[in-house]
């Protein structure tokens, strides 16, 4: 009996304890549902009320538009009361908290960067100082004495040159149209202005896109107007720059609604921007100027190109007759004024190929040449299977390659600047040739066509720079191999050129891209098959039309008959004003 009576105060002890931690963890999860899940009540702080008043970080463009819409649901009366006024008031605020911050925050940047530099001038002064100390303890001037004095005349000297700098800046304001203009002889010598937007660039010098306005391709150019308008904005929004005292708006680059630029290139940039004032007639404008600083000597150094060889790759399949007008440039060029050359000769197929190994057998008999190769591959034409399997058949050590077409005419003077602008393992030069325009257009006709030599001359109506063709280039052996050589799945012709440019571009070496006055491009007919489809075959005719002659040109063929009619109209006039003496 007593031991039953235990058991059953132990058992009543369990279930008592065990019903009380039920009761507690029943409790504990209707607490939390209460928490979780409960509605903000009317008197509750909306969060939109607390935003403003939040710090730089805890704020974000993207996140405006929801906090809002929070802070509205949850103020219950106010927004019974305010309806989309309140939504739009706390917007504003929170985009115009957002703009302070954000200038704010590039402010302190720019404190930063500016700390930076004087803790490094700050450092160069102690280690000047310390070098001071130790030649004093070496066996130079007395310490507190020589040491001084060096220190001293350091900071004399630093500041002299500062100030130098500082005059040299303020002269170059002073040259450049900036404030005033200057006398210029003609309308020649006018720099025109580029004009920009936010978003696009208005230009006169179109460049390879050939488009008038456009975004700003170059990353420099999108970096050069960012800062611009970056530093503007800070000018703007600095308590100083507010010409009243009074103005307490906010400038941002919705504000923003125009600039123009220019670049005198012995002077510098001049930028002016314009931003909406305070109301809609009136604006702020700011001009900025960017001086050029003074000629810096970065290096001197000799160039030797007396042993520099090189290797003219030319690729062919056919047009025998062009073959033989090249190698007759090519004798009086290469082999009697250069005599630095060895020509390899990539043909295609059979047919024709005795010929053209004629040709050379002529050239190399009667000008005593023998620096030449004839290699045959019997496939489908392929210039960027030509030109590579050329640059690798050559064994004799890192030459210099200059990639040529049969079209090409090139001067001495061409392949000293091959020689000078490429140099292996850190440039490549891509030169920009002269196109020539059809010569029986230019010279009115077959019969009034000059010598081939007479007609080498840039000027508008003979011709243009041909800036999107990549074909022709001068790079050593060594960089070609490297950089992977030409992509050989191209067949025909065209685009392995830009495949390889590309690769360059997308390297470390430098890509030297200039004009050439060295090197043209002879016209010859363009056919535009049947089997074209007709957006490249209307491509095809505007190339064609783009080669054949300048835009007066054409304009004067298409005219032809209004200019005939003119003419005949004329002639009776001129006949009765002048006629002939008996």
């Amino acid at each position: 009996m007593r031991d039953a009576a235990m058991l059953r105060r132990g058992l009543l002890a369990w279930v008592s304890r065990v019903g009380a931690v039920l009761v507690l963890l029943c409790c504990s999860l209707s607490l939390l549902y209460v928490m979780t899940c409960s509605p903000l009540h009317s008197d509750d702080q909306p969060l939109s009320h607390a935003l403003p008043h939040a710090g730089a970080n805890q704020l974000s463009l993207g996140a405006t538009r929801p906090v809002v819409g929070a802070g509205v649901a949850g103020t219950g009366r106010a927004a019974q009361s305010g309806g989309p006024s309140v939504v739009h008031s706390y917007q504003a605020l929170l985009q115009e908290r957002e703009e302070q911050h954000r200038l704010h925050i590039s402010s302190l940047k720019k404190q930063i960067a500016q700390l930076k530099e004087a803790l490094q001038e700050r450092s160069q002064q102690l280690k000047g100082v310390q070098d001071s100390l130790k030649r004093a303890v070496a066996g130079g001037p007395p310490e507190g004495h020589g040491s001084q004095a060096s220190d001293l005349g350091d900071a004399q000297g630093a500041k002299s040159q500062q100030a130098d700098l500082q005059d040299f800046l303020r002269s170059q304001l002073s040259k450049a149209e900036v404030t005033a203009g200057a006398r210029l002889p003609s309308e020649y010598a006018v720099v025109p202005f580029e004009s920009f937007t936010l978003q696009r660039v208005y230009q006169l010098e179109m460049g390879l896109t050939r488009h008038p306005e456009e975004k700003p391709v170059r990353k420099d150019k999108r970096d050069e107007l960012g800062e611009v308008l970056e530093a503007a904005l800070h000018s703007l929004n600095t308590p100083p720059a507010q010409l009243d005292g009074k103005s307490s708006k906010v400038y941002s680059q919705s504000d923003f609604i125009e600039g123009i630029t220019r670049t005198e290139k012995d002077k510098g940039t001049v930028y002016e921007l314009t931003f909406r004032g305070e109301s809609s007639r009136e604006f702020r404008r700011l001009v900025l100027f960017r001086p050029f600083g003074p000629l810096m000597k970065v290096k001197s150094e000799r160039v030797d190109t007396e042993d520099v060889l090189i290797n003219i790759v030319v690729p062919l399949s056919r047009r025998t007759d062009k073959f033989k007008q090249f190698m007759h440039n090519f004798r009086e060029v290469c082999v009697r004024q250069d005599g630095r050359v060895h020509l390899t000769v990539v043909y295609f197929g059979k047919e024709q190929v005795n010929e053209v190994r004629r040709i050379l057998e002529n050239t190399s008999r009667e000008a005593h040449f023998q620096n030449y190769t004839l290699m045959q591959l019997d496939e489908e034409f392929s210039r960027g299977r030509g030109l590579d399997v050329g640059a690798r058949a050559w064994k004799g050590g890192n030459v210099l390659l200059f990639f040529c077409d049969v079209d090409i005419y090139f001067t001495s003077d061409f392949l000293g600047s091959c020689r000078l602008n490429a140099q292996s393992g850190k440039k490549v030069f891509y030169p920009v040739l002269f196109s020539q325009y059809n010569p029986k257009l230019i010279y009115g006709g077959p019969e009034h066509i000059p010598p081939m030599e007479q007609q080498l001359v840039m000027k508008k109506d003979t011709g243009f720079w041909r800036d999107f063709g990549f074909g022709m280039t001068c790079q050593y052996r060594s960089d070609f191999i490297n950089i992977g050589g030409f992509d050989i799945d191209i067949k025909g012709w065209g685009g392995e050129d830009v495949h390889l440019y590309r690769k360059y571009l997308h390297s470390n070496l430098l890509v030297v891209r200039a004009p050439s006055r060295g090197l043209f491009h002879l016209w010859h007919e363009k056919h535009c098959a049947d089997e074209l489809a007709p957006d490249q075959y209307r491509m095809c005719m505007q190339s064609k039309a783009m080669n054949e002659a300048s835009h007066g040109q054409l304009g004067m063929l298409f005219f032809h008959r209004d200019i005939d009619a003119h003419l005949r109209k004329q002639k009776p006039q001129q006949q009765q004003q002048n006629p002939k003496k008996t």
